[in-house]
């Protein structure tokens, strides 16, 4: 069987801070790796405006608890899950992913962890590795699995190249523009037909 490397936000669910934002009326929490391709410049910034405005995990976590997976998101995955194995890679954290994790029925999530003070307020984050998306899809490789990957923003076009097949999906045309070698889809549909056919391309390993 192949694996199947899918990023989270975009693709799954919608993206947690541009939800909080929308929540709570500060705009600059709406930026996100669509717009910034440096991980901790944006982490930085992100971190600065919850200490600028008094904003704890517990807050962000209140948002998370109303969201929903995308529509159809529950179906596609259960659809890929019963033909391929198929493992999340995220740079979100477990800290917010958790209660999107149940309602996508608990697949293999490799993300992040954030590092939260007594008083319940996020001062740092901690990666699980710099580049964790391209590193976990070269180890599958060196493991012999056939890798298919999608994605739709900066900080998965390493996990996308690193691939044996890498696809976008629901990317801003930004993105598509600077990195026209993905082909692009808008819908599950449209991308579970790319990943079949690019496994019996592949063909059993």
């Amino acid at each position: 069987m192949h694996i199947v490397c899918l990023d989270l936000e975009g693709v799954l669910i919608p993206e947690i801070w541009i939800e909080f934002a929308q929540r709570t009326g500060i705009a600059g929490f709406g930026r996100t790796t669509r717009d910034e391709p440096d991980y901790d410049k944006l982490m930085r910034y992100r971190l600065a405006l919850l200490a600028e405005h008094g904003l704890k995990l517990a807050d962000i976590q209140a948002v998370i608890a109303d969201m929903a997976p995308m529509a159809g998101a529950r179906e596609f995955l259960d659809d890929l899950r019963g033909r391929y194995q198929v493992i999340i890679l995220s740079d979100t954290f477990y800290e917010f992913a958790a209660p999107m994790m149940v309602q996508l029925g608990m697949p293999t999530l490799f993300c992040h962890r954030l590092v939260v003070d007594a008083a319940g307020f996020v001062s740092d984050y901690q990666l699980r590795q710099p580049d964790q998306k391209r590193h976990a899809v070269n180890a599958l490789k060196s493991l012999n699995f056939r890798v298919i990957a999608a994605g739709d923003s900066y900080n998965d076009t390493g996990m996308l190249s690193a691939a044996d097949a890498g696809f976008f999906i629901h990317p801003p045309e930004s993105i598509v523009a600077q990195f026209p070698q993905f082909k692009v889809h808008h819908s599950y549909a449209e991308l579970k037909a790319s990943i079949d056919a690019a496994s019996a391309r592949l063909g059993q390993r």
